[in-house]
C-alpha cells in the first residue's frame, strides 16, 4: 500500500495597500500596519497556513483635491489599482491566496480584475461575495461625492472611467464581472440614484432587512448556492459591513449592521465551502478606532474565514 502524502499547507500572501486615495476620509492608509499589529500573520500561521508578508505596495500620496469630471483622485487611483492588479496576479500565478490589506475599497478594482483574469485563464467559475454596508455602485453621473471607493463594483461591471475599465477588462475585452457572479451582503446605505442603478443592473443584494427577516444562515445558503469544485470564491470584506458598535474603526459607519456572531457565522460558512481563493480587507480606519479594537475583531473573523470553527457538536 502506498503511503498517503500529507497535504501541503495553503499558502497565503499578505499584500499591504496603504492608501485612502478613493475614500471620503483620511486614515485607511494606516490599516495594513494595524492588522499586522493585531497579529494577523501569526493568527493565520497558528491555523496551519503558510503565510508570507509581501510588504506594502507603492503608490502616490493622497493629494486631497476636489473631484474633476466626477472623480476624485482618478490618476492616483489608477496607479494604486495597477499595483494591486500586478501583485494579486503574481500571487495567483504562484498558487497563493492573495489577501489584500487595504486601504479603501477602490482597490478592489485592481484586485478583482486580477482574480477575474485568473479565473478566465484557468476555466474557473468566479463568485464574489461583497460584504459591505454600501452597494459601491455609483458612477460619475450619480455620485454625490466623486469618491472612487463608492464606485468599484460599477467599474468592475463595465461602468466607469476608461482607465479603470481597461484594467478591469484585461486581458480580454468586456467587463471583469457579470451581475450573476456577485452577491452583496449587509447593505443598508445606498444613494437614491445608485439604488435605481443597482435595480436596473439586476444585482443580487441581501440587504439588512433581508438578513433580519431570514437570518444569516439562510442568507449565506442563498448567496453560496451553486458554488462547487470549479468555483473560485473571492471575498471582498469592507469592515463597515460590521455594526459600528463592535467595529468603530471605519470611515463611513452605518448603524444596524451584523453582530459579531452573525459575522462569524458568515465567515464560517464561507470557510465551509473550501473554495476561498482570494480576498480583500478594506476600509479599516485606525484613526477612528479605539485601541485597535476593530483590527482585533477583523483578525478574529479572518481566522474563522480560514477555517477556525466554533463547531463542537458532530455534523449531522
Amino acid at each position: 500500500m502506498s503511503a498517503v502524502l500529507p497535504t501541503p499547507p495553503v499558502r497565503v500572501r499578505l499584500i499591504g495597500a496603504p492608501t485612502d486615495i478613493g475614500a471620503s476620509m483620511r486614515g485607511a492608509s494606516m490599516a495594513p500596519e494595524a492588522l499586522r499589529v493585531a497579529g494577523l500573520a501569526p493568527a493565520l500561521t497558528r491555523l496551519g497556513l503558510d503565510v508570507s508578508d509581501g510588504g506594502n505596495l507603492q503608490g502616490p500620496p493622497n493629494p486631497e483635491q476636489p473631484p474633476r469630471q466626477g472623480y476624485r483622485h482618478l490618476p492616483e487611483c489608477v496607479q494604486w489599482n495597477r499595483a494591486a492588479y500586478h501583485e494579486v496576479s503574481e500571487a495567483l500565478r504562484t498558487g497563493e491566496v492573495p489577501l489584500l490589506m487595504g486601504g479603501d475599497h477602490s482597490l478592489a478594482i485592481g484586485s478583482i480584475s486580477a482574480v477575474a483574469a485568473h479565473c478566465r485563464a484557468e476555466g474557473l467559475d468566479l463568485r464574489v461575495i461583497w460584504l459591505d454596508a454600501h452597494a459601491d455602485f455609483n458612477t460619475c453621473d450619480i455620485t454625490p461625492s466623486g469618491n472612487l471607493h463608492g464606485m468599484p463594483l460599477a467599474v468592475l461591471c463595465g461602468h466607469g472611467p476608461e482607465a479603470l475599465r481597461q484594467l478591469a477588462a484585461a486581458p480580454q475585452p468586456g467587463p471583469a464581472l457579470q451581475a450573476s457572479q456577485l452577491r452583496l451582503i449587509g447593505v443598508r446605505s445606498v444613494d437614491p440614484l445608485e439604488r435605481q442603478f443597482v435595480h436596473a443592473q439586476g444585482l443580487d443584494v441581501f440587504d439588512m432587512r433581508h438578513l433580519d427577516e431570514h437570518g444569516m444562515r439562510k442568507v449565506m445558503e442563498q448567496a453560496l448556492m451553486g458554488v462547487g469544485e470549479r468555483t473560485h470564491l473571492h471575498v471582498s470584506f469592507d469592515v463597515d459591513f460590521l455594526d459600528p458598535e463592535i467595529a468603530p474603526g471605519v470611515g463611513t459607519p452605518v448603524r444596524g449592521g451584523p453582530s459579531y456572531r452573525e459575522a462569524q457565522l458568515c465567515m464560517e460558512m464561507l470557510a465551509d465551502t473550501g473554495r476561498l481563493g482570494s480576498l480583500d480587507v478594506v476600509e479599516l480606519n485606525p484613526a477612528r478606532d479605539v485601541q485597535n479594537r476593530t483590527a482585533d475583531i477583523v483578525v478574529d473573523l479572518l481566522e474563522s474565514l480560514f477555517g477556525k470553527s466554533t463547531l463542537m457538536r458532530p455534523r449531522p
